[in-house]
C-alpha cells in the first residue's frame, strides 16, 4: 500500500478498510431484506433477556461503589476475626459494620433543644417507636424483642437518661460538654447533643439531639421488617410543636438509592420522542420525495435496538445490571444518531442516478472509516475502563461498549438495508408517505403547495447528487470561509488560551468522593436527616480503632516506648481530639497500679490480664487474648471537624501514614472507611484508565486517520477536552467520583469523535491548500457533527430535570464533553491543522507530476465550463441535462473497445452519465478515471495518435461535434 511521506500521509490500513466496506455495502444493497430483517430477529432473541431483568439487579453501595478488595475490605476482616461482638455487652463504638438502627435529629424550633417542653415531646416520640410492633407470620416482632442489650437491656439513650433523672430541672442543671458525669460513669454527649453553645465546658444552649435505636444484627430478615415498618409509621405520624423531626435507619441509604431507578424510566421514553422529533426535523425536506423522515425515525430505531439486543444479551450471560447502567441508553442514542447523520450526509452525495447497490458502495467507502474510528475509540475506551476497581464502573463500561458494537453493526447492516429500500423508492420517484409515483416538474397551472406535496425527485445537474442543504452550503460559504481568516485564527487561538487557563485553574479546585446523601434524591427524607447531621453533629467525627495486628510484648518497657511514640503522633494529628483516648492497656496498667502488680513481668501481665477483662467487659472486647498469647488488641482516638470529603480524604490518609511509619505493626479502621476507600483510588485510577485510553486512541488514529500529524492533532484535542471537562466541571460543583470517573472514560471516546470526523475529511479530501481542506472538511461533515452533537445533548438533557445526582452528574458532564468536543471539532482542530501545510498532503508547487503537466498544456477552452452558481469547474465539462444513462441498454460499467464491440457505435463507448469529458492533444500522458457504477479504473496510455471519442450516455444524443477526444494506443480496464 502507499506511503507519501512528503504529503505526511499513509492509507497502509485505511484503504484495505475502505474497500472492504465498498464491497460489503454492495452486498447489504443486493440483499437489503436480509439485513434489514436479521436485526429485528436477533434484538427479539435477545431481548428476552429482560425477563432475568430483575435477578440480575445489583444495587448494594458498599459492593457496587466500593473499591473492590479496598484495604478498609481487608482491615474490617481482620477486626471481625479478631475481635467478634459480644451481643450481651453491645457497643456502638466497637462495631465493625454501620450496625441495623434507626434514628432521629430533632431540631428545636427555638433557640434552645434543652427546655422541659422539648423534651416531653422527645420522650413522647421515644415511646413511640418502643411501642412499634411488626407481625411476621404468628409473632409480633417489637422494639423490646429486636433491640441491641447492654447487661441484659436495650441500649438507652443516654440524654433521655438525663432528663428523666433531672426532670424539670434539666434547664438549670449545668451539663457539660463532650463529657457529662451520670452516676459512677462519663458519658460522651458529643453524638447526642448538637449545635451547642459552650462556656467553661458548660452547655449554654443546644439546637439539636439525635437518638439512635440499635437492634441486633444477628436475624436481618426480622429487624429489616422491623425498619421498614419504622418508615413507614413515622413520617405520618408525627404531631410536634416545638421540634422538628428528620429520621433515617441502616436501610434507609440502600433504599433510597434502589428507588432512583423509578425516577430515570419516565426520563427515558421522553428522550426517544425528542430524539425522534429532532431526527425528523433534521432530515425533513422541502422534496416528498427526497424527504428523509422515515430515514430519520429508523436511524432512532436502529439505536434502540441495539440497547434491546446489547442489555438483553449481558442480561443472559448474568453481568450484574446496576443503576448507573441506566444511563447508557441515553448515551447510546446519541451515538447511534451520530451515526446516522454521517451515513445519510455521505449517502446524499452520491449520484440519484446510480443504482442503490452502488450508492450505499460509496457511502460506505466514504463514511465507514469515520464511523469506525469512532466506535473502536469509544468501546476501547469502555473496555479499558473495566481495569477499574469499581464494580458499578466495569457493569456500566460493560454494557455500554456492548451496546455501542451493537449500534454500530445495526447501523451498517439494519439501517443502511433502509437507506437501500428507501433508495429504491427514490429511484421510483415515489412520494414518502403514500409511495406512489410523482411527477419531476411542477405541471403549469399548478400552486406552490401542489409543488410542495406532490412534485419531487429534484437533484443537483451538475454533479448528480442530491440538492445540498442550507446548512452544509452555510459551513461552505460563510462558516468555513470566516474561520480561514487571519484575525479569526488570532482570535481563536485567544479564545483557546483563555479556555486552557480556565480549565487548568479548575483543575486544581476539583473535589474527591461521592457524599453519601448524593445517592439518594433530592426529596428524600434520608437527604434531610444528612443535612441536619452535618450542620449539628459534625464537630466529632468517627470514633477510630487503632489495632495493634499481631503479637506484642506489652509487659517490656523499651517496645511499650514506641507504642507510646505512636500513640503520641495520632494525637498530634490535626483532627485528633488528645483528651478523648481510649485504651485497655493504659486502664489496665492503672489497676496493676493500684493493686501493686509488676506489669513488667510477663508471666504478672499474663496472668492478671483475664481477671482484668472479666471485671471490664468493654475492654475484653478490645484484646484477642486466648490461649495465653495477646494476638492482636485495639485502642481509640477520636476525629473532630470532619465535615466535607477533602475532610475525610485527609483524615484517611494521615491515619494511614502514621500506622505505617510506627515501628509497631498498626492498622486502622472505621466502617466509614469502606466508603473512603475510593479516595486512595479514585485520582490514581482516573488518570490511569486516561492515559492508557489516550495512547490506544493515537494508536488508532495512526493506523485509520491517513496521516500521523494529523492523528496527533486527534490526541491532542482529546487531553484538551479532557482537561477543560475536568477543570469546568470543578467549577460546576461536580466531584471527582464513580459516577464522573465513568463519564471522563466516555469523555475521551465522544472527543475523538468530533476531531477524528474533521481529521480524517481534512486530509483525504483533494483541495490544494490548507485552507481550502478546511473549508471543504466542514462543508462535508460539520453539519452531521452538529446534528450528532445535538441530538447527544438532547439525549440527556431530561437528566437534567431529575431529582438524582447521577443522573444529573451525567447530564452535566456529558453536555461539557459535547460541547467542548463541538468546540474542538467545528472551530479549534481546523484552525489548528491548518498551521501545518504537510498534513494538507499537498505536493510542492514546482513539483506537478505528468497528469497535471498534461492538463496544462491541453486546450482549456475545450476543458472549463461554468456552473450554474458561476463556480469554475476544473477540467472538467457536463453535458446538458437531458443527457442521462444509455437508453437502449444500462450503462454499468466501461466496455473494452477490444472485447465488447456489440456496446461501441461509430467508434463512440458508452460511460455512465456524470463521468467528466476530456479532450488531450498528442502529449505523454496517463489518465485514470472512474465510473460511479463499480468504479472501474480506465487507463489510457498515449503511444499513437488514434482517436478514440468517448461519449456519456448514448450516442445518438449527443452530435460528433462536442465530444472531447482522447488520444491514446491502448484502452483497457484495471
Amino acid at each position: 500500500m502507499p506511503v507519501n511521506m512528503a504529503g505526511c500521509t499513509t492509507d497502509c490500513v485505511e484503504t484495505p478498510i475502505s474497500i472492504c466496506f465498498q464491497k460489503f455495502g454492495r452486498f447489504v444493497g443486493t440483499y437489503p431484506w436480509w439485513f434489514f430483517i436479521s436485526p429485528l430477529v436477533i434484538s427479539a432473541v435477545l431481548g428476552s433477556g429482560f425477563y432475568f431483568l430483575e435477578d440480575r439487579e445489583a444495587n448494594d453501595i458498599e459492593d457496587q461503589f466500593t473499591p473492590v478488595n479496598g484495604p478498609a475490605k481487608l482491615e474490617r476482616q481482620f477486626v471481625q476475626q479478631n475481635f467478634p461482638q459480644n451481643d450481651s455487652v453491645f457497643s456502638n463504638q466497637r462495631l465493625y459494620t454501620d450496625g441495623v438502627y434507626a434514628s432521629f435529629i430533632a431540631v428545636a424550633r427555638s433557640s434552645n433543644i434543652l427546655t422541659d417542653a422539648v423534651f416531653q415531646e422527645l420522650v413522647t416520640l421515644d415511646r413511640k417507636v418502643k411501642e412499634l410492633n411488626v407481625s411476621m407470620g404468628h409473632e409480633a416482632l417489637t422494639f423490646e424483642g429486636l433491640c441491641a442489650r447492654r447487661y441484659k437491656k436495650c441500649t438507652p439513650n443516654k440524654i433521655l437518661d438525663i432528663y428523666k433523672y433531672y426532670g424539670n430541672d434539666l434547664e438549670t442543671t449545668e451539663l457539660t460538654f463532650p463529657f457529662f458525669r451520670f452516676g459512677f460513669s462519663y458519658i460522651f454527649l458529643g453524638y447526642s447533643v448538637g449545635g451547642v453553645n459552650i462556656k467553661s465546658s458548660v452547655i449554654k444552649s443546644a439546637k439539636a439531639v439525635r437518638l439512635f435505636y440499635f437492634l441486633k444484627e444477628d436475624n436481618r430478615s426480622r429487624t429489616d421488617l422491623w425498619l421498614n415498618e419504622f418508615l413507614k409509621v413515622f413520617p405520618s405520624n408525627l404531631s410536634l410543636n416545638f421540634i422538628k423531626v428528620t429520621h433515617s435507619t441502616s436501610l434507609s441509604r440502600q433504599v433510597e438509592f434502589e428507588a432512583n431507578t423509578k425516577d430515570v424510566i419516565p426520563l427515558f421514553s421522553i428522550t426517544y420522542v425528542i430524539a425522534i422529533a429532532f431526527s425528523i426535523l433534521s432530515c425533513l425536506r422541502f422534496d416528498c420525495v427526497r424527504n428523509k423522515v422515515w430515514v430519520a425515525t429508523f436511524g432512532v430505531f436502529s439505536a434502540g435496538l441495539a440497547v434491546l439486543s446489547s442489555f438483553g444479551m449481558m442480561l443472559h450471560i448474568g453481568v450484574p445490571f446496576v443503576m448507573t447502567v441506566a444511563n447508557s441508553p441515553f448515551l447510546i442514542l446519541g451515538i447511534g444518531v451520530d451515526d446516522m447523520f454521517i451515513l445519510i450526509s455521505c449517502w446524499q452525495q452520491t449520484n440519484v442516478h446510480d443504482r442503490v447497490e452502488s450508492r450505499l458502495s460509496n457511502t460506505y467507502k466514504e463514511a465507514a472509516i469515520s464511523i469506525t474510528i469512532t466506535t473502536f475509540t469509544d468501546v476501547l475506551a469502555f473496555y479499558i475502563g473495566l481495569m477499574t476497581p469499581f464494580r458499578s464502573v466495569r457493569s456500566f463500561c460493560l454494557y455500554t461498549s456492548t451496546s455501542i458494537l451493537f449500534c454500530y453493526i445495526y447501523s451498517i447492516t439494519f439501517f443502511g438495508a433502509f437507506l437501500v429500500l428507501n433508495g429504491r423508492r427514490e429511484n421510483s420517484n415515489k412520494h414518502w408517505l403514500t409511495c406512489k409515483e410523482v411527477p419531476e416538474e411542477c405541471p403549469v397551472g399548478q400552486s406552490k403547495w401542489y409543488e410542495l406535496c406532490c412534485v419531487g425527485g429534484a437533484y443537483d445537474p451538475h454533479t448528480g447528487t442530491e440538492v445540498v442543504q442550507p446548512m452544509n452550503h452555510f459551513f461552505k460559504k460563510y462558516y468555513g470561509p470566516f474561520l480561514m481568516k487571519s484575525w479569526t485564527k488570532v482570535f481563536v487561538i485567544v479564545l483557546y488560551c483563555i479556555y486552557l487557563i480556565i480549565s487548568i485553574y479548575g483543575c486544581f479546585q476539583i473535589q474527591e468522593g461521592i457524599e453519601l446523601r448524593n445517592l439518594a434524591a433530592d426529596d428524600s427524607y434520608v437527604v434531610k436527616y444528612y443535612d441536619n447531621e452535618k450542620a449539628y453533629f459534625s464537630e466529632y467525627g468517627p470514633n477510630i480503632m487503632v489495632v495493634i495486628r499481631r503479637e506484642f510484648p506489652y509487659w517490656d518497657e523499651k517496645y511499650m516506648s514506641d507504642l507510646e511514640t505512636c500513640i503520641e503522633d495520632f494525637k498530634n494529628l490535626s483532627f485528633i481530639e488528645k483528651d478523648i483516648f481510649t485504651s485497655w492497656i493504659k486502664s489496665y496498667k492503672y489497676y496493676g497500679y493500684h493493686a501493686k502488680l509488676n506489669l513488667s513481668a510477663e508471666d504478672v501481665f499474663k496472668d492478671n490480664l483475664g481477671r482484668f477483662l472479666r471485671f471490664y467487659s468493654d475492654f475484653k472486647q478490645d484484646v484477642n487474648f486466648t490461649n495465653n498469647s495477646i494476638y492482636a488488641s485495639r485502642f481509640f482516638v477520636q476525629t473532630v471537624n470532619i465535615s466535607t470529603a477533602l475532610d475525610e480524604m485527609n483524615m484517611l490518609n494521615k491515619l494511614r501514614e502514621t500506622a505505617q511509619k510506627c515501628p509497631v505493626p498498626l492498622l486502622v479502621y472505621h466502617p466509614a472507611f469502606i466508603y473512603h476507600d475510593q479516595y486512595a483510588v479514585i485520582v490514581s485510577n482516573t488518570i490511569q484508565n486516561i492515559a492508557v485510553t489516550t495512547a490506544v486512541m493515537l494508536l488508532i488514529s495512526l493506523l485509520l486517520i491517513p496521516n500521523p500529524l494529523c492523528s496527533l492533532w486527534v490526541t491532542f484535542s482529546i487531553a484538551s477536552v479532557i482537561v477543560g471537562v475536568t477543570g469546568f466541571m470543578a467549577l460546576w460543583d461536580v466531584h471527582l467520583d464513580t459516577i464522573s470517573m465513568i463519564i471522563l472514560v466516555v469523555c475521551i471516546g465522544f472527543s475523538v469523535d468530533f476531531s477524528a470526523h474533521i481529521s480524517y475529511a481534512f486530509v483525504s479530501n483533494k483541495k490544494p491548500s490548507a485552507n481550502e481542506k478546511a473549508v471543504e472538511a466542514l462543508f462535508n461533515l460539520g453539519y452531521p457533527i452538529l446534528q450528532g452533537a445535538v441530538s447527544t445533548i438532547l439525549g440527556v438533557v431530561v437528566l437534567s430535570a431529575s431529582k438524582n445526582y447521577i443522573f444529573r452528574t451525567f447530564f452535566k458532564i456529558m453536555f461539557l464533553v459535547i460541547f467542548f468536543g463541538l468546540l474542538h471539532g467545528l472551530t479549534f482542530i481546523p484552525v489548528f491543522l491548518t498551521f501545518f501545510e504537510m498534513c494538507s498532503g499537498t505536493p510542492a508547487k514546482n513539483k506537478s507530476g505528468p497528469e497535471e503537466q498534461a492538463m496544462k498544456n491541453s486546450h482549456t477552452n475545450n476543458i472549463q465550463a461554468k456552473a450554474k452558481d458561476g463556480e469554475l469547474k476544473e477540467n472538467h465539462t457536463f453535458p446538458p441535462d437531458n443527457h442521462r444513462t444509455c437508453q437502449s441498454q444500462p450503462c454499468s460499467a466501461i466496455w473494452m473497445t477490444t472485447d465488447n464491440n456489440h456496446h461501441v457505435q461509430d467508434n463512440y463507448m458508452c460511460v455512465a452519465s456524470t463521468i467528466p469529458m476530456f479532450r488531450v492533444n498528442s502529449q505523454t500522458y496517463e489518465v485514470r478515471m472512474y465510473t460511479p457504477s463499480d468504479d472501474a479504473m480506465l487507463r489510457v496510455k498515449q503511444q499513437s495518435n488514434l482517436a478514440i471519442k468517448i461519449v456519456l450516455g448514448n450516442s445518438n444524443h449527443i452530435q460528433d461535434s462536442n465530444v472531447p477526444t482522447l488520444n491514446g494506443s491502448d484502452l483497457s480496464i484495471l
